[in-house]
């Protein structure tokens, strides 16, 4: 069996992370259901987003899901929003570092933009039973 390549590594490095901040339900469905089109992409931002950039030593992974948050805001994103509000919550961050990273993400990306990421962000956080009662009133 010949030597794994540095895209192999990358690639085996990345699924790993993908997994622990997105969780192997998403990763792993997400795989499953690639046909060849669609491995395309599933390949690149694991190696690239995930093997690459993710593990680097600079940042922690709770900072990288607020700039990863304030960047999907800024890219109108809702449904990756979603999915990295997950992450953000596995990485450490509590509601209220959401919130503060969404409020500072609407001032300079604008209000649309702001409150489709404060909806998107609303209901995963409702769904995942984030919000203690009181802060529901």
């Amino acid at each position: 069996m010949g030597a794994q390549s540095d895209a192999d590594k990358l690639f085996e490095r990345g699924l790993e992370l993908r997994r622990e901040v997105l969780g192997p339900e998403y990763v792993d469905s997400s795989l499953a259901n690639a046909n060849d089109f669609m491995m395309a992409f599933q390949r690149i931002t694991t190696e690239w987003a995930w093997g690459y950039a993710w593990p680097r030593e600079g940042l922690s992974k709770k900072t990288r899901s607020m700039i990863n948050l304030a960047m999907l805001t800024a890219l109108n994103r809702s449904n990756e929003i979603k999915l990295h509000v997950r992450g953000a919550l596995r990485n450490g961050l509590t509601v209220e570092e959401i919130k503060e990273v969404l409020l500072h993400a609407t001032v300079y990306c604008g209000i649309p933009a702001g409150l489709d990421a404060f909806k998107a962000a609303n209901a995963v956080l409702e769904e995942e039973g984030a919000f203690k009662k009181d802060e529901q009133s």
